[in-house]
């Protein structure tokens, strides 16, 4: 196994880069120009693809290939990806041999459709977990990152990662994201919560809290179907890792990522209390949805 350089280090030679990335990304995102759509896509938000996902993981993937060549690498646009052939891997390895992921546009959707709350995701994956998440919101010109047990943390898309502050939820408001397929729940959180149900609140003219909200307090807790490597998964090590609870649609500690397939965990619960979490699980369970 060649020798790998840290996740912090990865991170802080990708940043730079991803500065520009988020600039173009929001510099022509009313000029943007949709690919066809993913045929394969099962989630509205990740059905459409534009040439600024293919441009920013081609970029990624130069700084990543030029810098540290013997890296593991999957990024989710490796289908269509020029680039993909020359790294080492895009599997997940052994201990120590880390995997960086990449999605360069979550929420594709939501950019098409001129929407804020898009991101850049970049993870640093061992074989049983997260060892760092960067993921920047463009519009807001700002970014969240987060190093295995070390807190999550917030800055300016232009701070450098030590001059980032801890992320400070505070009190977050009473809302309840609740992913596309898990729409069964809404009605069963509704006398506690603001629900908001993916699958069908999606506007294109109105912006929506989406998953993400929990990073700037607009959202107390989220359950989702699953929870994949390069989006969904890493925001929710983010929000672990900012003191929210996470687990299984059980209940249960999240699986080491060896265990999972096609790069995702399973159904995931988020709470930013013992009380939410208690709730969401029991509406789970009463929806049918626990495994």
């Amino acid at each position: 196994m060649p020798d790998m350089p840290t996740p912090r280090l990865i991170l802080e030679t990708l940043l730079p880069h991803l500065r520009v990335a988020a600039t173009y990304a929001r510099e022509i995102q009313s000029r943007i120009a949709a690919l066809p759509d993913k045929a394969d896509s099962e989630n509205l938000f990740a059905a459409a693809l534009t040439d600024a996902d293919l441009s920013i993981q081609t970029l990624v993937e130069v700084v990543l290939l030029g810098t540290f060549p013997k890296i593991r690498f999957y990024g989710e646009e490796y289908k269509q990806s020029y680039n993909t052939k020359y790294f080492r891997a895009i599997d997940l390895g052994p201990p120590g041999d880390y995997l960086v992921t990449l999605d360069p546009i979550d929420g594709t959707r939501l950019y098409l459709d001129g929407h804020a709350n898009y991101q850049i995701i970049v993870t640093v994956l061992n074989a049983d977990e997260f060892e760092a998440v960067l993921a920047i919101s463009p519009a807001q010109e700002t970014y969240y990152y987060a190093l295995r047990g070390e807190g999550t943390r917030q800055g300016r898309l232009s701070d450098n990662l030590e001059d980032c502050l801890p992320l400070q939820i505070g009190q977050p408001k009473n809302t309840i994201v609740l992913g596309s397929t898990m729409g069964t729940l809404a009605d069963l959180l509704r006398e506690h919560y603001d629900v908001i149900h993916t699958g069908t609140a999606y506007s294109k003219t109105i912006q929506m809290t989406s998953f993400n909200g929990f990073l700037n307090g607009e959202v107390t807790g989220s359950v989702l179907s699953k929870g994949k490597f390069i989006d969904g998964g890493a925001l929710a090590f983010l929000a672990q890792e900012a003191g929210y609870i996470v687990t299984t649609l059980d209940g249960l500690p999240l699986p080491p990522l060896h265990a999972c397939e096609n790069y995702q965990r399973p159904g995931l619960v988020l709470a930013s209390s013992d009380e939410v979490h208690q709730r969401l699980l029991e509406a789970v369970r009463c929806s049918g949805k626990a495994h």
